[in-house]
């Protein structure tokens, strides 16, 4: 949806989500020791991340250390491993220091479990985004269904209540409703209705 409004509004789309796994993938490829700290911050000085278009889909896709790792990110063994790498001090600090450094000429969507609280906090709309966990489930299932054709139902049902746990109980900026969000429970909408409600919401703060 995020990608989508971006898409309608023209302005430029960050999937902050995948710089995180970015990271992670870089991490699991290189043995980094998380429980090291010095190896982790020599890691993270190693690791250079950017968004190139891709002219075909007409996508925003991120590269690591200009590899096109797109693919890579979505696979189960980055999706296990992401949360614990997020809740990494270090980590967060650079992530957060490149997405605002991205968002600070403005006219960007940027799709994140922190960005309306630690990243933009004075974001001009913030929407909060939700469904009922079956259908979570359900959806993200399908999405993963085609990289990962042995996956099963349960197996996508525990990393996403692994994942909601850890980015909600992490010390450094856990995952919450910032106080101005707008709440977009998703559960019975279509992609068309819910684009709809996010791009009137967006079209009234721009003509505000």
């Amino acid at each position: 949806m995020a990608r989508q409004l971006a898409k309608k509004l023209n302005y430029i789309f960050i999937d902050s989500g995948a710089m995180y796994r970015a990271i992670t993938l870089y991490f699991i490829r290189n043995n980094i020791n998380l429980q090291q700290l010095e190896e982790v911050k020599s890691a993270l000085s190693s690791i250079r991340l950017s968004f190139h278009l891709n002219s075909h889909s007409g996508n925003n896709e991120i590269y690591l250390n200009d590899e096109n790792v797109e693919s890579f990110i979505r696979e189960m063994s980055v999706a296990e491993k992401v949360s614990e790498v997020a809740a990494i001090k270090e980590v967060r600090e650079f992530a957060v220091k490149q997405q605002q450094q991205i968002g600070a000429n403005k006219g960007i969507v940027m799709d994140g479990r922190d960005i309306g609280t630690a990243v933009f906090p004075a974001a001009e709309l913030k929407i909060f985004m939700t469904a009922d966990v079956d259908v979570r489930v359900a959806r993200r299932y399908k999405e993963l269904l085609e990289k990962n054709p042995g996956i099963t139902m349960e197996e996508v049902k525990a990393n996403l209540a692994q994942r909601d746990y850890m980015d909600s109980n992490r010390e450094v900026s856990p995952l919450r409703k910032a106080e101005d969000a707008i709440v977009l429970d998703n559960s019975q909408l279509s992609l068309d209705e819910q684009l709809s409600l996010a791009l009137q919401w967006a079209e009234e703060r721009i003509h505000a």
